[in-house]
């Protein structure tokens, strides 16, 4: 019988409270509906992308380009997002 890999149950801890943090954020309780939460939204959001990424879909097994172009879509998007909230 295989064990449990408790580092993967951690992981889907931190993605648990990150849920309720951006539900937090996003639902006007601590920031706002300004750049501030918006900001803070993505960046719980993609780091919730790139654990998801990293830890179940094993990328942190992977070629080494194709973790650069993971990490570099999870740095790219929301930064453009941002810039067109900012432009808009």
């Amino acid at each position: 019988m295989r064990r449990p890999n408790s580092a993967l149950y951690a992981v889907l801890a931190v993605l648990v409270v990150a849920t309720i943090a951006s539900w937090w954020l996003g639902d006007d309780h601590g920031l706002g509906t300004g750049d501030v939460a918006i900001v803070a939204v993505l960046a719980v959001t993609f780091a919730k992308v790139w654990l998801v990424g990293m830890h179940f879909m094993e990328l942190r097994h992977a070629r080494p380009v194709v973790k650069g172009l993971f990490n570099a879509y999870v740095v790219a998007v929301p930064t453009a997002l941002f810039a067109l909230h900012l432009a808009a």
